[in-house]
């Protein structure tokens, strides 16, 4: 088992492969590149798209006025922006702002691959559609939004970016709706986790009945 002291170290060496990454384009424009921020420890990863221009000036993930709304939105559902782990399926901003290309999120998947195979969490929540692409390919976000989906012993919950809330002020109580069934969500992870650790439990008990 990975203890909480390798899982930070194994966090920064991908965090410091990340900011000297050259593999695209993006490299070339970047001011910073933003590997991601929050604990080793996390049990929630939220995945968006790209960094903005602040993103890139300080080189830390949503910290902008939709990083602000992701803020009230986590606390709303009662999680601390510190508790969980943010970052993006590119890590180096887009000029302009420009949706990332298929070529640019290819080239960042291995740096998140290993970032979600060291935080090992048990929710991941896509931000935008091109995070949601990655677990729900084919699908559309106005369709599944915030409809939770088990993959192994992981939830991938799908959910508009904060930053649509902003440029269609409609999506507001959509997005903030789909936050508030978080809690919820955790519940159903802890109650599949209890389930789990009795049934590996249970299991050497009944092997050893069966013995005789």
């Amino acid at each position: 088992m990975v203890n909480d002291q390798d899982r930070a170290a194994a966090m920064a060496q991908v965090a410091a492969e990340i900011r000297v990454c050259t593999t695209c384009e993006l490299c070339r424009t970047r001011t910073q590149a933003v590997p991601g921020e929050g604990p080793a420890t996390a049990r929630i990863l939220l995945v968006g798209e790209g960094p903005g221009w602040h993103e890139d000036q300080q080189g830390k993930p949503f910290i902008g006025n939709s990083g602000k709304f992701l803020s009230e939105l986590l606390a709303s559902a009662g999680v601390s922006r510190e508790e969980v782990f943010i970052t993006n399926v590119v890590k180096c901003r887009p000029p302009s702002n420009r949706d990332p290309m298929p070529d640019e999120i290819a080239a960042c998947a291995e740096f998140l691959d290993r970032q979600i195979a060291i935080l090992d969490p048990e929710i991941v929540v896509t931000l935008g559609r091109f995070s949601m692409a990655r677990w729900f390919p084919g699908e559309r976000i106005s369709r599944i939004h915030g409809q939770a989906k088990r993959d192994g012993r992981r939830m991938i919950v799908p959910m508009y970016h904060p930053a649509a809330a902003l440029h269609q002020g409609a999506l507001r109580p959509v997005i903030e709706e789909d936050f508030a069934r978080l809690p919820k969500i955790l519940g159903e992870v802890e109650r599949f986790r209890e389930a789990e650790a009795m049934k590996s439990r249970e299991e050497p008990r009944i092997q050893q009945q069966s013995l005789f």
